[in-house]
């Protein structure tokens, strides 16, 4: 998708209270080049199957009853790895508003087929940037702990060996090499109490 073409071929769970909107919502899916590996009528069903089938794409249909539209999305945020999405037909003012404070990512008209596929190409995009940007900071949250905990080892190795942390670093480097692990590994086994380092006064 990063090179702008829309989103085609994925697996979507739909799920409404009208069995008889679903099946119509299916075939339009289907007509747009996706795959309906599902359709629920009740949060427990729409919750069950996401846990079982994990869709890349989950779809709420709203006709009028949105307390159960509302029950239906929060039930399959809690347990949904891809995007939501609600198609809306007749639904109060202000639905939205609190679907988007249950997750959905988007949201279309349910008979303008083009909403409907530009609705699943904004939250499919929309995911995927929330996905590149929790793995950045989790990238970032990792690399600031092992920062710290070097640091943390250095400090220690510069009190107890008596050396300046250029050395405490290389004594660190140089028993992650003999040990054949990790400067990381060693930094936190230093932090951790063990005795390492042998021949610089630890013997453990």
């Amino acid at each position: 998708m990063a090179d702008g073409t829309t989103a085609k071929g994925l697996r979507i769970l739909a799920a409404d209270e009208d069995a008889a909107t679903l099946a119509e919502t299916d075939e339009l899916l289907q007509q747009l080049g996706h795959t309906v590996m599902g359709s629920a009528t009740s949060a427990a069903e729409a919750g069950e199957l996401i846990a079982r089938e994990d869709p890349d794409l989950s779809i709420v249909v709203v006709d009028h009853d949105d307390d159960h539209a509302l029950d239906l999305i929060e039930e399959m945020s809690s347990f949904a790895r891809g995007p939501i999405i609600a198609l809306v037909g007749g639904h109060d003012h202000g639905f939205v508003s609190n679907a988007a404070e249950r997750g959905i990512y988007a949201f279309a008209r349910l008979t303008f087929v083009d909403e409907v596929e530009g609705a699943i190409e904004v939250a499919m995009r929309r995911h995927a940037e929330t996905a590149r940007l929790s793995e950045q900071v989790e990238q970032l949250e990792s690399a600031l702990e092992r920062r710290g905990a070097i640091e943390r080892a250095k400090g220690i190795l510069m009190e107890r060996h008596s050396v300046d942390e250029r050395r405490a670093f290389e004594l660190l480097r140089s028993q992650a090499r003999n040990s054949n692990r990790r400067v990381i590994e060693i930094a936190r086994a230093v932090s951790d109490g063990h005795a390492l380092l042998p021949g610089t006064g630890d013997t453990g």
